[in-house]
């Protein structure tokens, strides 16, 4: 790790009785009455533990992890390569198999510079958006039951002569309210449906727009052992707060079993080798012997049975490079306004969720990964975010109205990276700001406490997130 990042650890005192880090999760009082050398105690920049890089530039998401032996390195750079690649459909002498249904053509054309996707403009093309749909009902691992003829995720385009499945399309409107200073609070207000499918949907049809999230830091994610999840979920501050969250429980094809959810917006895949083939499958169409049956049902011989299109060494290599991708450090950790909108942070309860400081377990063959420190803001459970986010759209355990929440670690350098600040599941809100107040459910009185602040301390809050 470079000097400059070695850790500031978070203190455990049992003094305090804090059990997962002394950055104000439990303090009680208003934030003028949070205790400044517990805050300092957690300024830690190493956000990623060993597995943190000093980058605030545009490439910040997609730095290798610094102590990577040379081995791991190679496997990264291998993994790094295929992620950029464009998948042409067969036949083709390299990189081919896309399709023939799709949403796009290379992992690196959703995940902008391994961020986050760009919300699409009404009228404009669904780039790195799509719709996970499903009909009422389950299927035999309890999860979303598949649309006849179209399965589980709409992909909106196709091989040549291949007619559109469907097109997607967006509206926006405003709703407008206003903080207790009298200062506008506007919500960007999606309405997204389905036009000229190429065969008639259900009535009950369930549609789930999803905007591809960032990639960094999800080895160290992965590495969180399940029973410190789960301890999470019975944590007594979020009971007695009434906001405790809860696991997912998913079907991992590629381990064949029941596990604990972990990524994805609503925590429904549990492993990462799970998330690169079911991206390589549903969103490029290219199979493997992991899911080897193409993501459609037309009559063309293209989608039915056949050889897979990758070799599992290339899913090997992806998920070896998604594992070690690094996490931006924090920046400007002691400035007063960055710890004042901290301690704000923690008073109106936001630390309850998405929880400051995990540590990882022992990973085989992964030291970089195992026994670290990491100040990821998020607790990988399910949480009611209220009627306003909600999708109607269940995925095993996660209702209609819950969603896992996301990390926050790097989010204030989402528009240097992607160019764009687009945030929550599908990119609805233009600002970290929008977002907060977009919360309700569970974070319904977190957000009637920002809604109270005044602007400097609104200010101060923003501060500290984009300090993440």
């Amino acid at each position: 790790m470079p000097p400059a990042l070695a850790p500031a650890l978070c203190i455990r005192t049992t003094a305090l009785l804090i059990a997962v880090c002394a950055c104000g999760v439990t303090d009680p009082g208003p934030p003028a009455a949070v205790d400044t050398a517990v805050l300092n105690a957690c300024t830690d920049p190493a956000s990623g533990g060993a597995m943190t890089v000093l980058d605030a530039s545009a490439t910040a998401f997609g730095q290798p992890g610094p102590t990577l032996t040379a081995a791991q390195r190679a496997l990264h750079d291998i993994g790094d390569k295929l992620f950029d690649v464009n998948f042409v459909p067969d036949p083709a002498a390299d990189h081919g198999g896309l399709g023939p249904r799709f949403v796009n053509v290379a992992c690196a054309a959703c995940h902008l510079n391994d961020g986050r996707g760009s919300a699409p403009q009404p009228g404009g093309p669904f780039a790195s958006l799509l719709f996970r749909v499903s009909v009422p009902g389950v299927d035999a691992h309890g999860g979303p039951a598949p649309v006849l003829a179209f399965g589980t995720q709409l992909e909106f385009r196709g091989a040549p002569g291949l007619p559109t499945v469907a097109i997607g399309t967006l509206s926006y409107a405003d709703s407008i309210d206003q903080f207790a200073d009298g200062t506008p609070d506007t919500l960007h207000v999606p309405a997204y449906g389905i036009a000229a499918p190429y065969r008639a949907l259900p009535a009950t049809v369930l549609l789930s727009p999803r905007l591809a999230p960032p990639n960094f830091g999800l080895g160290l994610l992965e590495a969180v052992p399940d029973a410190a999840i789960e301890a999470l979920a019975a944590g007594r501050a979020a009971l007695v707060a009434g906001v405790a969250g809860h696991p997912n429980r998913v079907w991992d094809p590629t381990a064949g079993r029941m596990v604990l959810g972990r990524f994805g917006l609503k925590a429904n895949v549990g492993s990462l080798l799970q998330q690169t083939a079911a991206a390589f499958n549903a969103d490029m169409g290219v199979t493997s012997s992991f899911l080897p049956a193409e993501p459609c049902s037309d009559a063309i011989a293209a989608c039915g049975a056949h050889a897979p299109d990758v070799s599992d060494s290339v899913l090997t290599a992806v998920t070896a490079y998604i594992r070690t991708l690094a996490v931006p450090a924090r920046r400007s950790t002691e400035a007063p306004a960055v710890l004042r909108g901290q301690a704000l942070f923690a008073s109106a309860g936001c630390a309850l969720c998405h929880t400051p400081t995990l540590q990882t377990g022992t990973v085989a063959g992964d030291p970089e990964l195992s026994g670290q420190t990491i100040h990821p803001y998020t607790d990988l459970l399910l949480h009611d975010m209220g009627p306003g986010l909600a999708d109607g759209r269940p995925d095993y355990l996660a209702t209609g109205r819950e969603w896992r929440t996301p990390p926050l670690w790097g989010i204030g350098l989402t528009g240097t990276v992607n160019r764009n600040v687009s945030f929550l599941h599908d990119g609805r809100a233009r600002s970290l700001l929008e977002a907060v107040m977009w919360h309700g459910g569970q974070a319904a009185a977190a957000r009637a406490v920002v809604r109270g602040l005044s602007r400097a301390d609104r200010d101060a809050l923003l501060a500290f997130l984009q300090s993440l």
